[in-house]
C-alpha cells in the first residue's frame, strides 16, 4: 500500500479547519467511553442502528463490523419504516442508537418519541437544543464546525460503538486501535492529496454520463450508497444505479453499455473477491469503470487487523469529499441547492 505525498492544493477544503475539528472530536474518547462503560453493564438484547438516508448508510459499516465481533446481534432500522412497522425483537430489552447532524431530521425525532414512550433506551448523536436532543435519553452532543462533518462523526461513533463492545469483553484490542487512530485525520489529508488528480480525471468523464453505476459490498456498502444517493443524486441531481457487488450479475450487468461508466468500491474484507469478479467482468468486455481502492493507501501506524474498520473512512474522504468537489465544479451545480429536500412539508 502506497501513500503519493505531494504538494497538492484540495480544492473546497479547509486543512487546517479540518484537522482541528479532528482533534477535537478525538479529544472526547474519555467522555464517550465512559458513557459506552455504563451502557455495556446493562442486559441489553440487540442494539439497533436507527437512521434514515445519510445516517442510515453512514452505520452500514458499524453493524457490519460489529456483527462479526459481538455475540449480540446489530440491526440496522430505518427511521421511516418504524413510524409504521414495529420490528419483532425490538423492546425494552434494546439498546438504540442514533444520530442527526441537524438533530432536526423529521423521521428519526418521530421515531424515536416512540421508542421514548416504549421505554426503550436511545442514545442521540445530535446538536444541542435541538429536537432530537430533547427527545433521546442520552445525548452525545455534535459540536461540528463548518469544517466537521461525516469524518468527523465516525470517530465518535467508533468511540461508543467498539467502546462498547470493549467493555462487554467482545473487542480486546479496542484501546489499542483507539490509540492507533489518534492521527487519522492527518493520514486522511494525505490520501486526499494522493487521491486528488485522479478524482479530477474521473469526474471530468463522468460528471455527464446518463447514469452511472456503483457497486460495493462488505463494510463499503454503506459508502457506496452514500456517495450515490446523498451527493450525487441529491446533491448533483446525477442518476445513479448503486448494485450490491455481490447482486451485479443478477440483473445491473445487462445495463452495462457505452457511455454508462461503472465504480467498484472495492472492500478490505472477506467480500473483496466478490468486487474483483465484477471488476474482471468490466475489463472482459472493456466496460468504462473506475475501481475506488482503499488498499491503495497506508495509514502510518496502524495495525494490519484493523484495516477493515477504517477502509470506509479512505472511501469517504476519496469519494464524498473528493470527487464530490470536482463533480460539483463540472456540473456547475452547487451542492447546497435542493429542489424538493427539506424545501417544503411532504
Amino acid at each position: 500500500m502506497k501513500t503519493e505525498k505531494e504538494m497538492v492544493e484540495l480544492i473546497k477544503f479547509n486543512e487546517e479547519g479540518y484537522i482541528n475539528e479532528g482533534e477535537k472530536a478525538y479529544a472526547r474518547r474519555g467522555e464517550i467511553e465512559r458513557l459506552a462503560e455504563e451502557l455495556a453493564k446493562k442486559d441489553y438484547k440487540n442494539v439497533y442502528l436507527l437512521g434514515i438516508g445519510g445516517t442510515e448508510f453512514s452505520f452500514e459499516p458499524f453493524a457490519y463490523l460489529a456483527n462479526k465481533k459481538s455475540r449480540l446481534d446489530f440491526i440496522q432500522l430505518n427511521a421511516g419504516t418504524l413510524t409504521v412497522a414495529w420490528p419483532k425483537h425490538l423492546n425494552e430489552n434494546s439498546l438504540v442508537i442514533t444520530s442527526s447532524i441537524s438533530g432536526t431530521t423529521l423521521e428519526a425525532v418521530e421515531a424515536v418519541k416512540i421508542l421514548m414512550k416504549k421505554n426503550i433506551d436511545v442514545v442521540a448523536f445530535a446538536p444541542r437544543d435541538t429536537a432530537l436532543a430533547e427527545t433521546a435519553s442520552k445525548v452525545i452532543e455534535l459540536e461540528l464546525g463548518e469544517n466537521g462533518g461525516i469524518e468527523h462523526v465516525t470517530m465518535l461513533l467508533t468511540f461508543l460503538i467498539y467502546g462498547f463492545l470493549h467493555f462487554r469483553g467482545e473487542f480486546a484490542d479496542y484501546p489499542k486501535y483507539s490509540d492507533q487512530i489518534n492521527n487519522i485525520f492527518r493520514e486522511l489529508v494525505d490520501i486526499r492529496k494522493a487521491f486528488e488528480r485522479r478524482a479530477d480525471e474521473i469526474a471530468q468523464k463522468t460528471y455527464n454520463a446518463p447514469y452511472t453505476i456503483f457497486t460495493g459490498s462488505g463494510s463499503l456498502w454503506g459508502e457506496t450508497m452514500m456517495f450515490s444517493m446523498c451527493f450525487l443524486e441529491e446533491m448533483q441531481w446525477v442518476r445513479t444505479r448503486p448494485c450490491r457487488a455481490d447482486q451485479f450479475f443478477h440483473g445491473t450487468l445487462e445495463l452495462v453499455e457505452k457511455g454508462v461508466p461503472v465504480f467498484i468500491i472495492k472492500s478490505e474484507d472477506e467480500y473483496r473477491s466478490i468486487d474483483t469478479r465484477v471488476e474482471n467482468f468490466c475489463k472482459k468486455i472493456q466496460a468504462e469503470y473506475y475501481v475506488i481502492d482503499p488498499a491503495e493507501f497506508s495509514i502510518s501506524g496502524l495495525d494490519e487487523q484493523f484495516r477493515e474498520l477504517v477502509s470506509h473512512w479512505i472511501v469517504c474522504a476519496m469519494l464524498s469529499d473528493r470527487l464530490s468537489a470536482y463533480y460539483e465544479r463540472y456540473t456547475k451545480h452547487n451542492m447546497n441547492y435542493r429542489r424538493y429536500y427539506r424545501q417544503f412539508e411532504y
